[in-house]
């Protein structure tokens, strides 16, 4: 543990409590994440066009584009990847934040890469996958990180975190994505709204924390 704000005892207030960690809520969210992942990939096709980020259809008022196009994934290798990664995410940070906040993680990063793609990729015809996503979670997990770990990890981690991205900026995707087309900047808006989420929650937490302190 650091030296900084530490993991919320669980004799807490209510209002507060809902926003601390749970045993295990990122292995709840995980199963049921992959379930609606395997669940649209079962509609083939046809289902992948009619839900995937299309900027002409967003425009013209399909709005649930904006948040099924980060569901559907392009290929089963796709979905077998952004799965994998999703089950590194819940390994890693599964007891730093309640379900709660990670669906307000998860909301950030959405809302960051939809505002990115529409504001500043007119050239972005279309989108699928969950990796913008999984980004915004890894930046959240990298604060919680700088709050319950100790600094080494987290320097390494974002480190490593930062690293991958400025790559991505300036190089293109990494070697290891094979084939798979690659939109980074979705990686880049993710992180973007995760970090916002992360700071925003440990702000939270710690405003609570004196709070409970002085009562």
């Amino acid at each position: 543990m650091s030296d900084g704000l530490s993991r919320p005892a669980t004799s807490s207030s209510p209002p507060f409590r809902q926003w601390m960690p749970k045993r295990g809520p990122g292995f709840w969210l995980l199963g049921l994440a992959l379930l609606a992942l395997v669940l649209l990939s079962l509609l083939g096709e046809s289902g992948r066009l009619a839900l995937r980020y299309e900027r002409e259809a967003v425009l013209q008022g399909e709005y649930w584009r904006l948040v099924t196009g980060h569901l559907v994934h392009g290929t089963s290798l796709h979905l077998l990847l952004n799965a994998a990664g999703l089950g590194l995410i819940a390994a890693l940070f599964t007891h730093d934040y309640s379900w709660r906040a990670w669906l307000l993680i998860a909301l950030f990063s959405v809302l960051a890469i939809d505002a990115g793609f529409v504001f500043w990729e007119p050239q972005l015809v279309w989108y699928v996958g969950l990796s913008g996503v999984l980004h915004g979670a890894l930046a959240a997990g990298t604060v919680a990180w700088w709050r319950f770990e100790s600094k080494l990890l987290a320097l390494v981690l974002s480190a490593i975190f930062a690293g991958k991205l400025a790559w991505e900026q300036w190089h293109g995707a990494l070697p290891l994505s094979g084939d798979l087309p690659v939109v980074v900047d979705a990686h880049l808006y993710g992180a973007i709204g995760g970090l916002v989420a992360g700071l925003l929650l440990w702000a939270f937490t710690h405003r609570q924390v004196a709070e409970k302190s002085r009562s």
